[in-house]
């Protein structure tokens, strides 16, 4: 059932590696509204709400909830979409739930930013005290003081402040709770995941201190400060948080294009790269990152093993020119003259006679080419 999940919304192509993009307390997925579209480019972004704000279900969490639970929530969410790894940020409250993630459950994260949020939130009590007020007053009090706390200067978004207006008293006040029992500044050196600590200059609710005890304490975390930005700085200042995000992204792209190397050679991939337009620039972009920067980098399967399935592909749907560039790419990834020969012929059986005749003429002038 859909009310069992998160709700969410989803933009970019399906095949393009996930993005998962969690709110702060009090706002809707419309945080990332300036900003979710520009990444949709590159990823399939998918953003969420957190129980009782939104569309999401207040009942989705109770009393004495925690950063965990809602860690589970979107586990869910993920594996509902058929999201199995995955790259994420999130902002204060979101962005707490991405550490939890990257300590409980570091084989589903790729890359982690923690944007102007923080391992722990100050103590548990400011938070005891705000639940119980809020069950007993809602929420009409916090609205008036939004911008003071969201903002610097005379910004607003006026759609945030209805969203926290709209949220619900007993979700808003459980994700209270999360935020009172939350401290894993014990737990950030065991994370593995790529790290980018985003914080706002200006951020009254979790100073730059805070992201730069998480960059410190996170193995090869990177920091980046941004002037002039308050607590929720994607909706502020989104140009500076795109530029941080995409740099922090791209390094997908980098262990992929280290990789597409690696595997195919220097002068294979820098003859593609002089052959590269701007029409075939978010192609060879795809690529780089899906191909060679998730699939090649995944070390369930070794490099041998990923060069015998490929052949077999090609020969299957009979893309020769491809399979001479494997077949180079198997002898650099250790396979030998009989290895590549034993493939051929089990592609022989199961492709077919004619496929696997073209196949070993092709794979032959390739092997000779070395002897010469």
């Amino acid at each position: 059932m859909t009310d069992l999940l998160l709700n969410h919304r989803a933009e970019g192509p399906a095949s393009a590696p996930p993005l998962l993009l969690g709110p702060s307390l009090g706002t809707s997925y419309a945080l990332w509204d300036k900003v979710a579209p520009e990444l949709s480019v590159t990823h399939r972004v998918v953003r969420w709400d957190l129980p009782g704000h939104g569309g999401s279900a207040a009942e989705l969490i109770g009393p004495g909830a925690t950063v965990g639970d809602l860690a589970d929530l979107v586990l869910a969410l993920a594996d509902s979409l058929g999201i199995e790894r995955f790259a994420y940020a999130g902002v204060s409250l979101g962005g707490a739930v991405g550490l939890q993630l990257a300590v409980d459950h570091p084989e589903r994260v790729e890359s982690l930013a923690v944007i102007c949020s923080s391992a722990h939130f100050n103590g548990a009590k400011p938070w005891e005290e705000r639940a119980a007020r809020v069950r007993r007053e809602g929420l009409a009090w916090l609205v008036e003081s939004a911008d003071a706390r969201w903002f610097s200067g005379d910004f607003t978004v006026p759609r945030l402040v209805r969203d926290h207006a709209d949220a619900d008293p007993e979700g808003y006040a459980a994700c209270c709770d999360a935020l009172a029992a939350f401290d894993v500044r014990d737990r950030l050196g065991e994370i593995s995941a790529r790290t980018l600590a985003l914080a706002g200059r200006d951020d009254p609710a979790t100073p730059p201190a805070h992201l730069r005890e998480i960059a410190d304490a996170v193995p090869g975390a990177a920091l980046v400060e941004l002037p002039g930005a308050s607590h929720l700085a994607p909706a502020q200042c989104p140009e500076a948080v795109l530029t941080a995000l995409r740099a922090h992204l791209d390094g997908g792209a980098k262990r992929g294009m280290e990789v597409r190397r690696e595997v195919l050679g220097d002068a294979h991939v820098d003859r593609a790269q002089a052959r590269q337009t701007p029409f075939t620039a978010r192609f060879q972009d795809f690529i780089s990152r899906y191909a060679w920067g998730e699939i090649w980098t995944d070390p369930t399967l070794t490099r041998r093993e990923r060069s015998m399935i490929t052949l077999t592909a090609l020969v299957a749907h009979g893309h020769y020119d491809e399979l001479a560039m494997h077949v180079r790419a198997a002898r650099r990834n250790g396979l030998t003259p009989e290895e590549i020969g034993a493939v051929l012929l089990q592609t022989a059986v199961y492709c077919g006679v004619p496929a696997a005749n073209s196949a070993f003429a092709t794979a032959q002038r390739v092997l000779a080419e070395e002897d010469d």
